[in-house]
């Protein structure tokens, strides 16, 4: 192979070096020969890049709409703090989300929606969901997918959601409120909604694999709303509203954007 090849090069050598008057194709092809080698290195650097990320994991991954305090967020509006919003802070919202089967048929959630909640509730409902008929909502929000997951099954069990008067349902927990068939909110209840963060465990994953989740679930919970029959400006409040204060809606607004049903307000 090499006998064979040396003439071939050997002409090549003798062709760029003893013709001067072929300057110009001279430089096109050594500028084509660079640019080859360019997009070959570049090729490498992203299987590289991308063999990375493949390598690494992402449990430690998590969209949320915020931390969960159990200390209520102030409101996004200067004129007030939400509508009989609780003053001080409640010890069980902080806790992981605890499910408790009341009279009538109700199922009081009450907690944090700590990642995996959905599977909690999937097993609460299968040990008693024959019972349940209104899932009734007192939480602060946190994990945005076990949220939808959670109204999707309060949906497809044909349940009604209740955010009673002096009770808070922040952040991801207006979406497990969306999925009741009827939407009960009280005149005092404290409704509210902000912007999606991604959360990550140092090494999980970097910022812009978490802005790429939070737009994802972004997308996601705009198509799940619509879904549920509830108007999307829901969520355009959520992104125009930072993570640490809350755009909380009023018993009219509850009502125009279909997140309340007529009549259970």
């Amino acid at each position: 192979m090499a006998a064979d090849s040396s003439p071939v090069r050997n002409r090549l050598i003798n062709w760029l070096q003893d013709r001067p008057d072929d300057h110009l194709l001279r430089g096109l092809f050594a500028i084509m020969v660079t640019a080859t080698m360019a997009v070959i290195a570049l090729d490498y650097v992203d299987m590289l890049n991308g063999a990375g990320r493949e390598a690494r994991t992402s449990p430690g991954l998590t969209t949320e709409t915020a931390t969960p305090s159990a200390e209520p967020l102030p409101s996004r509006r200067s004129d007030e703090r939400g509508p009989g919003i609780l003053r001080t802070a409640d010890n069980a919202l902080g806790a992981p989300v605890t499910f408790e089967l009341a009279g009538d048929g109700r199922l009081i959630a009450t907690g944090t929606i700590v990642p995996g909640a959905a599977d909690a509730f999937a097993a609460e409902i299968d040990k008693r969901g024959g019972y349940v008929k209104t899932v009734v909502l007192h939480s602060p929000g946190g994990s945005v997918q076990d949220a939808l997951k959670i109204g999707r099954m309060i949906r497809d069990r044909n349940y009604n959601t209740e955010v009673m008067n002096g009770r808070y349902c922040a952040s991801s927990c207006p979406l497990i409120f969306a999925g009741g068939v009827e939407r009960i909110a009280g005149r005092k209840a404290s409704i509210g909604v902000h912007q999606v963060s991604a959360l990550t465990s140092p090494g999980s994953a970097t910022m812009a694999d978490g802005m790429r989740s939070a737009q994802r679930v972004s997308a996601e919970v705009q198509r799940y709303l619509r879904d549920m029959g509830v108007d999307s400006q829901v969520w355009v409040h959520a992104m125009e509203t930072p993570a640490n204060e809350l755009f909380y809606f009023k018993p009219d607004e509850l009502l125009a954007l279909k997140l309340a049903t007529p009549g259970a307000s």
